[in-house]
């Protein structure tokens, strides 16, 4: 991980994408009153992206068998669906 200010990236912004993507490096870029900003490729982000869903997803299923387990599940009867032909 890298932290670069500012200027340095707007002078070298090919330099510090190519690091992002071929390096997968990831880079802060410091800005004044704190708001920072991070670089980083899109493969990168999209594996996040997909972890955070993924682990949202298992957080609700472990959520639903606390709910079994502890008595408030419901039963419902299945019925079926005629096909229109």
């Amino acid at each position: 991980m890298l932290a670069v200010n500012y200027s340095t990236i707007r002078n070298n912004l090919k330099k510090y994408c190519d690091k992002a993507t071929d390096e997968f490096e990831t880079v802060i870029v410091t800005r004044k009153d704190e708001k920072n900003v991070v670089l980083m490729s899109l493969e990168q982000y999209n594996q996040m992206t997909k972890a955070l869903r993924n682990a949202e997803y298992l957080a609700k299923i472990d959520r639903a068998f606390q709910q079994l387990e502890s008595g408030n599940g419901q039963k419902h009867e299945l019925s079926e669906v005629e096909e229109d032909e």
